[in-house]
């Protein structure tokens, strides 16, 4: 069984890869398995409660997630200013002083054109509803602003769509007209505590929170040193 929806983004949208540090990083296109997953979770905890969304949280890890990009990406690549904890001291007379000092980073930031499809799924022929209710109250994916606003209601479906790509899959084939993206996700031994950002609980890269490898239809159609252009295959 699936759940599919559409959104549009409303401001532009900006996920680093998880291995990327503070001062920089190329953004993903589309969000991860695990930014999909939490995005859920925070959803059913703010309409559900934290009890219910605990009672849930085993089924929302353990979904496949599929999506459809949008047609067109353009992607914005910027040095910007940014503030960063001191590790040394300030000079004294040193007017970068204070607890945090100024330096710049990179910075990457996509815009989509047309619609993103997402997909979930899951084994077995029993109902979600309550999986509907929480596409509906999702407002961001990625980094925090990055907004989105639903434009189709959440409808369910037996088989995945065409022209959908499985992100709980590593890809097994490279297509001519293919991006490589490496992307996180919820191991099956990921618990409430270690989602829970409020629990001491800690998730450790390559145990609970996995990568895979999976390739997006896009090709690069157009770039130069301050943005880059990317163009759906399929």
């Amino acid at each position: 069984m699936w759940v599919t929806a559409d959104y549009e983004a409303a401001t532009l949208f900006s996920l680093k890869y998880s291995t990327a540090t503070s001062s920089g990083g190329k953004t993903l296109l589309v969000p991860t398995p695990f930014a999909i997953k939490m995005a859920l979770l925070d959803s059913a905890c703010r309409t559900a409660g934290v009890a219910q969304a605990q009672a849930w949280w085993e089924m929302i890890r353990d979904l496949r997630v599929a999506v459809r990009p949008p047609e067109h990406v353009v992607v914005s690549n910027i040095f910007q200013k940014i503030l960063r904890p001191r590790r040394n001291p300030a000079a004294p007379g040193d007017a970068d002083s204070g607890p945090f000092q100024r330096t710049i980073g990179y910075r990457e930031y996509a815009q989509w054109k047309g619609a993103m499809s997402l997909a979930l799924g899951w084994e077995g022929e029993d109902e979600r509803p309550w999986l509907q209710d929480l596409l509906l109250n999702i407002h961001y994916l990625g980094k925090r602003g990055g907004f989105v606003q639903l434009v189709q209601f959440p409808q369910g479906v037996r088989e995945l769509p065409a022209g959908f790509v499985d992100l709980t899959r590593e890809a097994d084939e490279f297509p001519i007209y293919g991006m490589l993206q490496v992307l996180d996700d919820c191991s099956p031994g990921m618990t409430f505590d270690q989602a829970n950002i409020y629990s001491p609980a800690k998730i450790r890269m390559g145990r609970e929170r996995i990568t895979r490898s999976v390739v997006l239809p896009y090709r690069l159609v157009k770039s130069s040193k301050s943005f880059s252009l990317y163009e759906r295959s399929l």
